[in-house]
């Protein structure tokens, strides 16, 4: 699974480190690759954004270990699921793929969670302030709880064989 942002510092990182964090708790960490990327290249290899690293702190994450990196086209084949954060990496992922299997593979994160799926787009916390990262980090986390609901028992029944 590969959560997709712009810069690969804000919200891709927290959906990465929530989903991961997730996963373990359930005992499913080994049978789940996580990893984020942006679509730009402009941060890679940079930490997290502090005030990312910040919020997923008071939430009891740790976001630390981060480095930035950007979307690669073999990632189609690398990965179920392309979770993309708004419409606009949405677009960027599904024009970048060259086979309709590979489109099949992005959805948005927000149509995990029914609460939230109207809103379609995880706002960019990039120019707020902590309050906004705070909001956006319970957005991701309860968008990214319904997402392993979800797959969860394909995991579980993949795990056992």
């Amino acid at each position: 699974m590969n959560f997709v942002c712009s810069g690969n510092i804000c919200r891709s990182p927290m959906a990465e480190v929530i989903m991961r964090s997730l996963a373990e708790e359930a005992g499913l960490g080994s049978s789940l690759r996580i990893i984020s990327t942006g679509t730009g290249d402009w941060h890679v290899g940079e930490h997290a954004d502090p005030r990312t690293t910040a919020a997923l702190a008071r939430h009891g994450f740790d976001g630390s270990a981060h480095r930035a990196r950007k979307f690669q086209p073999e990632h189609y084949e690398e990965f179920d699921l392309l979770v993309a954060l708004d419409r606009s990496h949405e677009r960027v992922l599904r024009a970048g793929a060259t086979t309709d299997e590979d489109a099949d593979r992005v959805s948005l994160l927000l149509s995990f969670d029914p609460a939230q799926a109207h809103l379609r787009d995880v706002p960019d916390p990039y120019y707020a302030d902590d309050a906004v990262f705070d909001a956006v980090f319970v957005m991701i986390r309860k968008a990214c709880e319904q997402l392993f609901r979800q797959i969860q028992p394909a995991i579980r029944s993949g795990a056992s064989r």
